[in-house]
């Protein structure tokens, strides 16, 4: 029995891979370093300081992460402002959790700046869920299930009765070291590399039967 899903946000809640992508080019950019779209594949999932520094780390490039986040996050906010949607079947999602009593959190790697621009842009704010968890809260990223556990404490749910819907490979171990059920979503990854979650599908609205 599903007590509390636990919600990645990035390509769960809301699709931004491409626009954060856009705003760290550009802020390397404005650093003197030319770096590729592809560079920062392995990092998705991750966290912005993994996702920013380790692109960094492979162009041998010394980085101020906290200056760097800064700035790639005002970019982003210029980018995508009025002009993100929710992903499909994230408002039904959410209101069939509330009917049926169900706890939902967010459970990010993203930094609070990020987190509040996202949820804002969407029209969800933060206060729409039990709990939130940026990466700022935790010290280990996933896959580390550190985050989801914090989320999981915070909504008051054994970890054996959360869902957490994820789309990243990151995010699919770290649910499932956490000992929680995942449901995948096909947003960044393929069916053959979130096979280790419990259930795959394509967007939020073919997930409906779940809970």
């Amino acid at each position: 029995m599903i007590k509390a899903v636990l919600f990645d946000m990035d390509g769960v809640l809301v699709d931004t891979e491409r626009q954060i992508c856009r705003a760290a080019i550009q802020m390397f950019k404005e650093l003197g370093v030319t770096v590729q779209p592809e560079d920062f594949l392995p990092f998705v999932g991750a966290g912005e300081n993994r996702y920013i520094g380790g692109v960094a780390e492979k162009y041998g490039f010394g980085l101020d992460i906290d200056a760097a986040k800064f700035r790639t996050y005002t970019i982003y906010g210029e980018i995508v402002h009025d002009c993100l949607k929710p992903l499909a079947g994230v408002y039904d999602f959410i209101d069939r959790c509330r009917t049926k009593e169900i706890k939902i959190a967010i459970a990010t790697s993203a930094d609070l700046m990020k987190m509040e621009i996202n949820l804002r842009e969407i029209g969800l704010p933060a206060e729409t869920f039990d709990a939130t968890v940026n990466g700022l809260e935790v010290v280990h990223k996933k896959p580390s299930p550190e985050i989801y556990l914090m989320a999981a404490r915070k909504v008051g749910v054994e970890p054996a009765y959360c869902l957490v819907v994820e789309d990243a490979i990151n995010g699919v171990q770290a649910a499932k070291t956490a000992g929680m059920y995942c449901l995948a979503l096909t947003t960044s990854f393929s069916v053959e590399q979130l096979n280790q979650a419990d259930w795959i599908r394509k967007d939020l609205t073919e997930a409906l039967d779940l809970i």
